[in-house]
């Protein structure tokens, strides 16, 4: 329970605060421009032909009623193009803006006779860009620092509509068992979307927030897979195995030769009429 008044609590440096790792260093992913480029130069090779999340059509259906008709949009950050491809189909002008060279042209290709659709390579902090109707950003969040910053650029640079998509927990079910049966540490999520709509609160944004169920499926060819895979989260030195599998144990089934674990998690939809003088 948060005891006080929400507006004396910094959720920016929590935020901040949450981007370490558990032993207090900053991943070199976060920090290292050349690192990131080459994660997204590796996953853009495995992707093909339009090849987006199931789970984003879901979304995508959240987001799509808060964007006005023959609308100018930003996107920011739009990875292998999850929610690139529909806005298309639904906004007259699209501005896509990435600090990955690699994610615009793989994204390029789809729409090279497209004159409205336009390509900026710059991270969103420091790109220098026109208003739009609706600025929107999911799950592009991960690398900004100063994150009230980030949020008042979405908010001045919206005219009509600013859009914020995140997916979120619960953590997996097994892990909750491992903790609260086993005694196990665990690395809960730290940074989630709460923090940000406690930020635009404390900006003096009263935004909107859905929440969405989604489920996540992972399968395994063997067992020895899935319990490997799925005991990454215990952050105890040591651990016993048959404590994974005991807390897998009804959580898994068997389906076309394969061991299938399957879960719920949440996207959240956050979204707010531009408040102007908060350039």
């Amino acid at each position: 329970m948060i005891k006080g008044s929400p507006l004396e609590i910094d959720f920016e440096r929590l935020w901040k605060e949450a981007m370490f790792d558990w032993l207090g260093k900053m991943p070199e992913r976060m920090v290292n421009d050349e690192l990131e480029e080459a994660f997204w130069a590796q996953s853009m090779k495995k992707k093909k032909n339009k090849q987006t999340d199931d789970y984003a059509k879901k979304i995508y259906e959240k987001i799509k009623p808060h964007i006005p008709q023959d609308a100018s949009c930003i996107e920011i950050g739009p990875g292998w193009g999850n929610y690139t491809f529909p806005l298309r189909e639904d906004v007259k002008r699209l501005t896509l803006i990435d600090g990955s060279e690699s994610v615009l042209s793989y994204l390029k290709p789809y729409f090279e006779n497209d004159a409205s659709v336009q390509f900026v390579h710059r991270k969103w902090e420091e790109a220098d860009i026109e208003p739009h109707d609706v600025v929107i950003g999911v799950n592009c969040f991960y690398r900004m620092y100063e994150m009230k910053a980030s949020l008042k650029k979405m908010n001045a640079l919206a005219k009509k509509r600013a859009i914020i998509g995140l997916t979120t927990g619960p953590i997996q079910p097994h892990y909750v068992v491992l903790d609260e049966q086993f005694g196990y540490d665990i690395q809960y999520p730290r940074r989630d979307y709460i923090g940000i709509v406690n930020m635009l609160y404390q900006l003096g944004i009263y935004a909107n927030c859905e929440m969405i169920k989604l489920e996540r499926e992972h399968r395994y060819d063997t067992l020895a897979h899935l319990y490997e895979a799925q005991s990454k989260k215990i952050r105890s030195p040591q651990f016993d195995r048959a404590h994974v599998e005991a807390s897998l144990e009804r959580l898994i089934g068997f389906e076309d030769g394969q061991y299938v674990y399957r879960y719920p998690f949440y996207a959240a939809i956050i979204s707010w009429e531009p408040v102007k003088g908060h350039e």
